[in-house]
């Protein structure tokens, strides 16, 4: 069975952000992040995260592409994910990484609020959770597909075995009566066969006392008639 594996690359398409582009929204002139010009994520890995790729070989793979898919989502000015970034590079359990992300957002975007990076916050887990959805169903669709193909092949495997095993059973049954009725034979015809050979040798005996019998009258007659 040929194996299939997801096409992880292009999950994330960010067509809202496309949208907005196309109807010529005012933008920040500059940000921090830029997004991948076609909103795809890139076609190799150059990042590694440290997981035990011996458990699961796939995993960093993964772990990138949902890193790359989160980059991706990013429109362009500063937002959530630009905190985010910050935040998580200075640290998530200190307030003031917090504080200094927020100022420096303010710097770009001026009307920067909490609300708006909650918003944008839960934009990016909605996305996500799509892409997580859609791929799950995949994957647990062509599992389900496997597992069925697996179990159809084994059931019919195992027909195939039963219905051999009865056939050798039913064959070593009829070569032993086989063997039996050749075991019978000879004793079965030997009586037949003794008479036989009995008859033939008293037609061997009954035919040389007639003809001696015969041979000798017609010596007499030559010898004294």
């Amino acid at each position: 069975m040929a194996k299939e594996s997801f096409n992880w690359k292009s999950l994330f398409i960010n067509e809202e952000a496309n949208k907005q582009e196309n109807t010529g929204s005012a933008q920040q002139p500059s940000a921090p992040v830029v997004p991948t010009p076609d909103n795809k994520f890139p076609n190799q890995v150059t990042e590694s995260f440290p997981t035990n790729s011996l458990t699961n070989p796939f995993l960093n793979e993964i772990f990138e592409v949902y890193d790359k898919g989160f980059e991706s989502l990013n429109e362009s000015g500063f937002d959530f994910f630009e905190l985010y970034k910050s935040v998580i590079a200075v640290g998530v359990t200190n307030p003031q990484s917090y504080q200094m992300a927020f100022t420096m957002g303010k710097s770009i975007k001026s009307d920067l609020t909490k609300e708006f990076l909650l918003q944008k916050g839960s934009f990016y887990i909605a996305e996500i959770e799509k892409v997580y959805a859609k791929y799950d169903t995949i994957g647990k669709t062509k599992k389900a597909d496997l597992d069925n193909s697996i179990t159809k092949e084994k059931y019919n495997l195992s027909k195939s075995i039963s219905d051999l095993e009865a056939k050798i059973l039913e064959l070593q049954k009829e070569l032993e009566s086989k063997k039996i009725e050749l075991q019978k034979i000879d004793p079965v015809n030997m009586e037949q066969l003794s008479e036989i050979q009995l008859k033939m040798e008293a037609n061997n005996l009954a035919k040389q006392k007639i003809l001696t019998s015969i041979n000798t009258v017609i010596t007499g007659i030559n010898q004294y008639l």
